[in-house]
């Protein structure tokens, strides 16, 4: 089993060269440490795309710009602010994880990664998985999420 794993793991991650693989999952992982950990808009804007777009199966489409994103993001920031509010956490399955270079362009990036959820101080309770699909596009200043498709979300008990 651990040797089937190992095999699987270097055959997703070996579809793109090391360099753009540790570009895209530094740039996946400062992405989602802003929109799960921070309140930081700005910073959120800096990361995606002016033409940025997000599908999601249960909510739908969640932003068909940057700008929408950011306000969204800002509006759950304030939400967040509340001793008693909840909050999340991701966290990529990285031997699911696959990046492809897009020429000219960019990298796709795909995997699964799980939810954790916790109210207010409270314990923090693994609820959720999911599959993703990102179109990254790399510009001189560094790394955007332009597209975000995130589905087969399935509940975790």
């Amino acid at each position: 089993m651990f040797l089937a794993a190992a095999l699987s793991l270097t055959l997703l991650q070996s579809a793109s060269d090391p360099a753009l693989l540790a570009e895209v999952k530094a740039a996946d992982a400062a992405l989602f440490e802003t929109f799960f950990e921070r309140c930081d808009p700005a910073r959120l804007a800096s990361q995606v795309t002016p033409d940025f777009e997000m599908y999601h199966d249960k909510d739908g489409v969640v932003a068909t710009s940057g700008d929408a994103f950011v306000a969204l993001y800002a509006k759950g920031c304030e939400a967040k602010k509340a001793p008693d509010a909840w909050r999340s956490r991701r966290a990529l399955l990285p031997e699911t994880l696959r990046v492809d270079p897009v020429p000219g362009y960019g990298a796709i990036e795909e995997g699964d990664h799980v939810f954790y959820e916790r109210q207010g101080d409270g314990p923090e309770k693994l609820v959720g998985k999911a599959h993703f699909v990102q179109l990254w596009k790399k510009g001189p200043d560094g790394w955007r999420v332009a597209r975000i498709l995130s589905y087969a979300h399935q509940a975790v008990r």
